[in-house]
């Protein structure tokens, strides 16, 4: 473990000295599975946060909006997000922005872990979950139906592949 606050060393994909890998949310705050939280860098002279969340195979985050922005870049591995009525494939080293008030979730749904970076206000709301009204509205769309229930249909156009 470091003690040097200026310099965290990575120990491994996802880890670094001197961060401590935190649960995701309170259980049963929200629904969400097997996904982690890491604060990398909290400093009032900043503005922001960066965190990292990393979910086993499987996982998923919550459901939820905001009133903030967030900035995210996929760390590692590969999965799916829902931003706003929009599945898209994400991959290692991808950037999405979630617009603020825009209803949001990733999935690794790809048959590995996905860990992603996301910058956010230092000062922010807390996390507002659909109502049942919001839910069949974003399930019109049969492929966000099929991303929320789990069960997205391969998609139309080949996975793309690192070198």
């Amino acid at each position: 473990m470091s003690d040097d606050p200026v310099f965290r060393p990575s120990r491994d994909a996802g880890r670094w000295d001197g961060v401590e890998v935190r649960p995701y949310k309170d259980e049963g705050d929200a629904p969400f599975k097997d996904i982690t939280r890491q604060a990398l860098f909290v400093d009032g002279r900043l503005g922001c946060e960066l965190r990292y969340f990393e979910m086993a195979s499987g996982g998923h985050s919550t459901l939820e909006r905001h009133e903030h922005v967030h900035a995210v870049m996929i760390f590692r591995g590969r999965g799916e997000a829902l931003v706003g009525g929009t599945v898209r494939q994400v991959d290692t080293h991808d950037l999405v922005t979630i617009p603020p008030m825009t209803w949001h979730q990733f999935r690794a749904n790809r048959g590995e872990p996905l860990g992603f970076l996301c910058m956010v206000n230092a000062e922010r709301d807390r996390p507002q979950l659909p109502s049942e009204t919001e839910l069949d509205t974003l399930r019109q769309t049969p492929e966000v139906a099929a991303f929320l229930d789990g069960s997205t249909p391969r998609p139309k156009t080949p996975t793309r592949r690192r070198r």
